[in-house]
């Protein structure tokens, strides 16, 4: 099981994200509050600004401080590995 930082010290299980994207849009900011609604919202931040949106295959939905750059890259450095 490959485990990815995403800021803080708080890692996930890499082979159950889906999708790490911008919270930018309109339509994330939706799906954001939905998951925050249903209890499946996961704040990563630490109060922070929310830089990437790592949807997993759970439903949860995670949200990092860190840009999506970034953890896409510690993923791929850990399927290198």
């Amino acid at each position: 099981m490959q485990l990815i930082n995403i800021g803080f010290g708080n890692v996930v299980s890499a082979n159950r994200i889906i999708a790490i994207i911008s919270p930018e849009s309109a339509p994330i900011k939706r799906i954001i509050q939905e998951a925050k609604d249903n209890k499946m919202a996961v704040d990563a931040t630490y109060g922070r600004r929310t830089r990437a949106v790592l949807i997993m295959d759970s439903g949860h939905i995670i949200l990092s401080a860190v840009q999506p750059e970034t953890v896409a890259g510690r993923l791929e450095t850990s399927e290198e590995e």
